[in-house]
């Protein structure tokens, strides 16, 4: 809120009202940027993943000392 005002977004930032954001300084610029979870960022990653971008197993050779496979 700037002076009691809300702050009003354009749609083309496609948040709600939870969203949460991070707002800084840069360049004299005001940036607002979304805070991502963890968790989400993750699933958001693994989503991107496809059989035909998926790394296939890799033979790494014998076990050296104490690994589980």
């Amino acid at each position: 809120m700037i002076e009691g005002k809300p702050l009003r977004m354009p749609k083309a930032v496609a948040m709600d009202a939870v969203s949460v954001v991070k707002i800084m300084v840069e360049e004299n610029q005001i940036v607002i940027r979304p805070m991502v979870d963890k968790k989400q960022e993750l699933a958001i990653l693994l989503a991107g993943v496809t059989d035909n971008n998926l790394h296939r197993e890799t033979d790494t050779g014998e076990v050296v000392g104490n690994e589980i496979w």
